[in-house]
């Protein structure tokens, strides 16, 4: 499961440049691969018996290691598949903690903690390392807090799958669109679209919970707001690189594989 880091001091326009930078680069790489051999595996399906229809369904719910850029956690995101066997309450569970407690995420909170320090954003943190201390946990918190109420607590209420669809095919812009609407349209248990509820409600009581431990200054209604709306904005430039990392990925293998 891929973190942005929910962090009330991130510039959303330096994220969101370095997001569509990566994006763009998707571009070429989609129009030179390709096309898959319709009797591939991955696109016929009429020759596989139940039993291996099972095996497949029980696959599917566990997690790819696959890592944007190698390093983020992207544990929640489903490639080139219409239908997947839904997820219980307890892998949603599992799945938000294995991506939020990843190894990497503690070093990547670090730095993102230590531009807060240097900009002094809520200044009534302090400096010295007690203020890095505190704003390491705020920040640790936060994407901790926003993860479990949008990909595990608000998802099991209202029976809602957290995992990110890959589109995979179709116009750039028509892709870039998709991932974007993401944040409103999710798939249900049972597999049909609906208003993601678990991304609203989730981030916005995320918001809310952030009160009980920043600064007093910064428990205001339009901060609030501002860090709902944000934390919404890191996901949808989230599902953008979730939608077009498999093609680099796969781009940066044909280059391994064929290089001297």
């Amino acid at each position: 499961m891929i973190m942005i880091n929910r962090i009330r001091v991130a510039r959303p326009f330096v994220l969101s440049a370095a997001v569509f930078a990566m994006v763009l680069l998707a571009f070429p790489l989609m129009a030179q691969q390709p096309p898959e051999d319709a009797s591939s595996p991955s696109q016929s399906t009429a020759t596989i018996s139940g039993d291996q229809k099972d095996s497949q369904s029980t696959q599917q719910n566990v997690p790819k290691n696959d890592r944007i850029f190698y390093a983020l956690p992207n544990f929640l995101t489903v490639e080139n598949a219409s239908q997947m066997p839904p997820l219980t309450t307890g892998q949603k569970f599992k799945l938000v903690a294995k991506g939020t407690f990843d190894p990497v995420e503690y070093p990547y909170v670090a730095v993102i903690s230590l531009i807060a320090q240097g900009e002094n954003s809520e200044a009534a943190f302090g400096q010295g390392f007690s203020g890095y201390a505190k704003r390491y946990g705020a920040s640790f918190t936060d994407n901790t807090v926003g993860n479990f109420m949008t990909g595990a607590v608000f998802a099991s209420l209202f029976r809602q799958d957290p995992r990110y669809y890959q589109l995979g095919k179709g116009g750039f812009a028509h892709r870039i669109g998709y991932a974007a609407s993401r944040i409103f349209v999710i798939r249900s248990d049972s597999g049909h679209d609906q208003f993601n509820a678990s991304e609203i409600v989730g981030n916005g009581v995320a918001a809310g919970i952030s009160n009980f431990y920043h600064p007093v200054g910064d428990r205001t209604v339009s901060n609030n707001i501002s860090i709902w709306w944000t934390q919404c904005f890191y996901d949808l430039l989230a599902n953008e690189l979730k939608e077009f990392w498999p093609d680099i990925h796969r781009k940066l293998q044909k280059h391994r594989s064929t290089a001297p």
